[in-house]
């Protein structure tokens, strides 16, 4: 792939992770990028300046106002305005917070503040912090800045603990900077979970789904390059870093999209919206007795069949269709009746794939009468394969193939 040589900032701050940091930069270096470096003096004691110096060949900044270092620009000023690309791996809690914040109080985080575009930022910490309630409030404010989140991974750590919060992987960090993102440019609308309609202020009806198929295609859409509206119900599963539109009932879902929809190139319908809900709702918590409770439920609005009413000839429109018997039968019906351009198809009758799980095997059937088997794979790469196929649809509505 030819590219034209970028410059690339690499920020390092202080965490065992500092180690793969070393190794991002030479895959920077190689893949012919000029690459600096800054660190905060926590980060000196992991690994040295001058192994970052030996790799990129250029000065490694650590403190700001060196006497007589370049004495003819303000460090931070400079590098913020040399950079094409700013990556911060790994970035601790601590830098976290600070960015989130707006506190300069190092040569990196003074860096941030004049930096014009989105910064990469790869955290890397214990599990613990890591799912702390404030720092999960400063990646969502990270992400609400414009900034881009690359996802720690899972497994052990340094100190023993297990869980999430491993720094991504150098190959992972620089995929997510430098792969193509032939989304760029699109609004990509993706819907995740169930829908939860309530019965009185402590019991409601909803469903088994939980969000991690819409949540990975959130994350793959805007790794695509996209501007992605994320619209979620109440998921179970981790939502760091994505900014969503929260609602609860289907009828929220629905208004929520008709604020979005006009704006949008692709939507993704991949939320287990409930088809029912309490025809009279309780302001009070209904007592138990000894006869039966009967509970009157009424349709909730069919979401896809609203919006594509008023759908756009250049929109591609994708649904979902959850099935436990007659899963090509019941799918083509919902295709044809909804005005879909593709459904995805999953059989939730089997224990290994679907709801709650992190596989997933679907069949994508297509308005002009194909369809494409996906096979057993993560639900990341199910996403991946359907955005990509929302892609070519969009291509070829407007023009662009």
């Amino acid at each position: 792939m030819s590219r034209q040589k970028n410059n690339v900032l690499v920020g390092v701050t202080g965490g065992i992770a500092c180690y793969k940091a070393v190794h991002l930069c030479r895959l920077l270096i190689k893949a012919g990028y000029s690459v600096k470096v800054v660190m905060t003096p926590a980060a000196c004691s992991f690994v040295t300046p001058l192994t970052f110096q030996a790799i990129t060949r250029n000065r490694v900044y650590v403190n700001e106002f060196e006497a007589g270092a370049e004495p003819e620009i303000i460090e931070h000023i400079e590098l913020a305005g040399w950079a094409d690309e700013f990556i911060i791996a790994p970035a601790t809690a601590n830098t976290i917070a600070k960015i989130a914040n707006g506190i300069s109080d190092n040569l990196l985080t003074s860096t941030v503040l004049p930096y014009k575009k989105p910064i990469y930022i790869a955290p890397a910490m214990n599990v613990d912090m890591y799912a702390n309630k404030a720092t999960q409030d400063n990646l969502s404010r990270l992400s609400e800045l414009g900034h881009n989140i690359i996802d720690p991974g899972t497994g052990e750590m340094a100190c023993k603990a297990e869980g999430k919060g491993r720094m991504a992987e150098p190959e992972e960090i620089f995929d997510a900077v430098f792969s193509d993102r032939p989304l760029s440019g699109l609004k990509v609308i993706v819907t995740a979970g169930p829908t939860s309609e309530p019965i009185d202020p402590v019991r409601f009806i909803s469903n088994r789904s939980s969000g991690k198929m819409g949540l990975a295609l959130a994350r793959q859409a805007k790794m695509m390059g996209a501007d992605v509206c994320l619209i979620a119900g109440p998921v179970s599963a981790d939502i760091s870093g994505l900014n969503p539109v929260r609602v609860q009932t289907a009828d929220e879902m629905l208004s929520a999209l008709k604020k979005e929809i006009d704006s949008a190139d692709i939507l993704v319908m991949a939320a287990a919206v409930a088809d029912y809900k309490a025809a009279e709702y309780s302001d009070k918590k209904i007592k138990k007795s000894d006869s039966d409770m009967v509970i009157r439920l009424s349709k909730n609005p069919d979401i896809l069949k609203e919006l594509s009413s008023g759908k756009k000839k250049e929109q591609v429109f994708a649904g979902f269709a959850a099935e436990s018997h007659d899963l090509a039968e019941n799918a083509k019906k919902k295709l044809k009746d909804k005005k879909l351009d593709m459904i995805v198809a999953n059989d939730i009758s089997r224990k290994d794939i679907g709801f709650e799980t992190d596989d997933n095997e679907v069949t994508i059937y297509f308005s002009d009468g194909t369809s494409s088997e996906s096979g057993k794979r993560s639900k990341t790469g199910i996403a991946e394969l359907i955005l990509a196929q929302a892609l070519e649809i969009y291509r070829k509505k407007n023009g662009s193939v």
